[in-house]
């Protein structure tokens, strides 16, 4: 039996408009590709996917497994699909509904013939629609990511990340932050919630 490959891969760095992608060799081998994603993967300080930590990422460890391709043994991700099914009750907590019901549009429609026409006639303009088909998912991601944020909790001081002080805003780094809330846990434990006139995201810190 023939193990299964991964086609495609396609991503984008946040805030840039360009969309990369890769794609297996001609005979249909997916280690090239991987290696060269695994060099992009490495930089990155998150990595965000919709059902990325189940699927995507676990696609990708397993066909890295196999070529004996080294990874990390963790990556810091955001799964939108984890934030859906966790902060809200819509509908439906596929990508696709998501994004229609923010009016960010949809995914591109796709049929079986397409990974037909890939693997079994390697046909080079069914992979040039399966790469739009999955660009268009990496720019409907985003755009959901960037609705769903102000829900996320940060799990990275981008203030600190770029040099700035930790009293700044963990999601841009501002330091025009404005005083929002203050709580106190059972331990006494006390932490203050802060919002940030630049990003206007909230997040929060323990009072010293």
């Amino acid at each position: 039996m023939q193990e299964r490959a991964i086609i495609c891969i396609c991503y984008k760095w946040e805030d840039e408009k360009e969309v990369y992608s890769l794609q297996w060799d001609y005979k249909q081998s997916d280690k090239a590709m991987l290696l060269k994603f695994i060099e992009v993967a490495n930089l990155a300080t998150e990595m965000v996917g919709h059902n990325g930590d189940k699927f995507d990422l676990a696609w990708i460890r397993t066909r890295c497994l196999f070529h004996h391709i080294p990874m990390f043994p963790k990556y810091l991700t955001i799964d939108t699909l984890k934030v859906a099914r966790q902060k809200f009750r819509f509908n439906s907590n596929r990508l696709n509904y998501i994004a229609d019901f923010l009016g960010l549009g949809q995914k591109i429609k796709t049929e079986y013939s397409l990974w037909k026409d890939i693997l079994l006639h390697k046909d080079k303009v069914a992979m040039e629609k399966m790469i739009k088909y999955c660009k268009k998912d990496v720019v409907l991601l985003e755009k959901v990511f960037s609705e769903l944020k102000n829900h996320i909790e940060p799990k990275t001081h981008y203030g600190v990340l770029f040099g700035e002080d930790r009293g700044t805003c963990p999601e841009c780094g501002s330091d025009d932050l404005v005083r929002n809330n203050k709580r106190v846990s059972a331990t006494g434990l006390t932490r203050i919630q802060y919002r940030c006139n630049t990003c206007h995201k909230y997040h929060s810190k323990t009072d010293k």
